[in-house]
């Protein structure tokens, strides 16, 4: 994964992009940065808009120019084997003593498990409770220390990071063509998903785009755990992918909690934060250090259902990688140098608000979609005690130049590199956007210009609020990291609580709260 290697890439991409854009308008375009720079680079342009310099009335559009993806071709001689090992990645021990934890409003005991990455029957186990016990906020839980198997897990590699994010590899896949073509029960599904008659290819597409998982991986989890893609007539049509919990009956919700299952599996590992699995019978796995977090990912699926055994069976050469292989081929033949240069810079941003007009800032980091994904979300609400969910009449603006590439159903999302796709390069998410007044997709805005307002539509929410997150080629950046977010200045942070952050613009610091407190969350451009 060299930059050199990703330099290559982009380079080849740069030149098919000066082919498409050859017009008389894009010699006039004024873009806000240039992703195709040598990675270091300045990635500002001369006259771009700066996060606050409008161009003048009139001004032209810069011309999309269609992005053409290729992946080099490969060797049909090499032998479909697991490729180089990763550096040995730096895990945490496995936690060794007996810790504490205070329920919290909203908490569950699956929850609670999952943060602390033990088995549920260990922590009910260890504090004399069962399934169906309530926890009343307040109630100190003991929790059990993670003993581990001595034997590691597997090493083996079964997809590319690229294959698990819905990224540049993943631009030119038709759904909805390769779900025809193989005739089985998913061609024909169709289910009313709020309001909506929606396919069975038009909800892996939408779960892809929303979660920012690779569709053919949803596809081949799908084939490996029921066979929809292949077989018309599946036994298992309520629960395909597993999940017997009445809650997530039918296709919609088994696939959107696979995708929130992956992406924690996938970014809890580039956080270094994970060194064992809890396994489905309650033993604990520990973790290869040299597999990638694509693998990782997969890993951590498999690992909510299985034994050792089965387990070990599903990640190896044998399992869920030969399904993958037969549907797609083999999967490293998609796999991208770097989907994140080690040099990259977030290009300039401004508050996604109007000038003169206070918000107040109540999320700090917190999941980009759902709470699997990189804690890449800031929030921000109008300044309006006991708003709930009234509409309001603020308008949310985009934080940089860019295309609108989708709007619906409270989300919207802008391609900063306006090539079109979402997969690619920077892309900013404005979620729970009203639909009254909402921006077209298709449209291109600059750094200031209206999106819609600030709402509950879409998601889950509460109360009238704005949520912002940032992804880079189908991965989401998370706010508290290397690369936080820096609008007009203030530069975001955390402290490992969810919702719990910080803005920092020279020596003012606001901490997210919920409400409106002067001197503390409100935030003016």
């Amino acid at each position: 994964m060299s930059c050199m290697s990703f330099r290559a890439f982009f380079f080849f991409l740069l030149l098919t992009l000066i082919a498409a854009a050859c017009t008389p308008e894009s010699s006039q375009a004024i873009p806000t940065y240039d992703p195709f720079a040598p990675l270091g680079a300045v990635t500002s342009v001369p006259g771009a808009s700066n996060g606050g310099n409008r161009p003048p009335p009139g001004a032209p559009t810069p011309t999309r120019a269609p992005l053409s993806v290729t992946l080099p071709p490969r060797n049909p001689a090499l032998a479909l084997t697991t490729p180089t090992p990763d550096a040995p990645h730096l895990l945490p021990p496995p936690r060794d003593y007996v810790d504490q934890y205070t329920v919290q409003a909203g908490d569950t005991l699956g929850s609670i498990a999952q943060q602390y990455g033990v088995s549920l029957e260990a922590l009910l186990q260890a504090n004399g409770l069962n399934e169906s016990s309530i926890i009343p906020v307040g109630l100190v839980l003991n929790i059990p220390p993670v003993t581990a198997d001595a034997a590691p897990g597997s090493s083996f590699k079964i997809i590319p990071d690229s294959e698990l994010v819905y990224s540049p590899s993943s631009v030119g896949f038709d759904v909805q063509a390769f779900i025809q073509s193989q005739g089985g029960y998913l061609a024909g599904y169709w289910q009313d998903v709020n309001g909506e008659n929606l396919s069975g290819a038009q909800i892996v597409q939408r779960i892809a785009e929303n979660y920012s998982v690779n569709p053919r991986l949803l596809l081949a989890l799908l084939e490996y755990r029921s066979g929809w893609l292949t077989n018309p007539y599946p036994s298992n049509i309520d629960y395909p992918l597993g999940n017997y919990n009445a809650y997530y009956a039918g296709l919609y919700r088994q696939l959107a909690w696979a995708a929130d299952t992956l992406n924690r599996g996938y970014y809890l590992w580039r956080a270094n934060a994970i060194g064992a699995l809890p396994l489905g019978d309650g033993t604990y796995v520990p973790l290869s250090p040299t597999v990638n977090a694509g693998t990782l990912g997969v890993q951590y699926f498999f690992s909510l259902f299985n034994d050792r055994t089965t387990w070990d069976f599903d990640v190896s050469v044998q399992g869920f990688f030969q399904t993958y292989n037969q549907l797609f081929g083999y999967p490293f033949d998609y796999e991208l140098a770097s989907l994140l240069p080690r040099s990259l810079t977030q290009p300039p941003m401004q508050l996604p608000f109007e000038p003169g007009v206070t918000w107040a800032f109540t999320g700090g980091p917190h999941g980009g979609w759902d709470d699997g994904s990189a804690w890449a979300a800031l929030d921000f609400a109008p300044p309006l005690e006991g708003l709930g969910c009234s509409p309001s009449d603020l308008w949310v603006t985009a934080v940089a130049d860019g295309y609108i590439v989708r709007a619906e159903n409270g989300a919207v999302v802008q391609d900063l590199d306006n090539d079109g796709y979402e997969q690619t390069g920077w892309t900013v998410l404005y979620m729970h956007v009203d639909s009254n007044e909402r921006i077209a997709a298709g449209t291109y805005l600059y750094a200031g210009e209206r999106i819609g307002h600030p709402s509950c539509e879409g998601g889950v929410s509460n109360a009238t609020h704005l949520h912002i997150a940032r992804r880079y080629n189908g991965e989401w950046i998370p706010a508290d990291g290397s690369l936080p977010f820096v609008m007009d200045g203030w530069v975001s942070s955390g402290e490992g609580i969810y919702y719990d952050g910080y803005l920092t613009r020279n020596s003012i610091v606001l901490h997210s709260e919920e409400g409106v407190f002067d001197g503390v969350n409100l935030i003016t451009r």
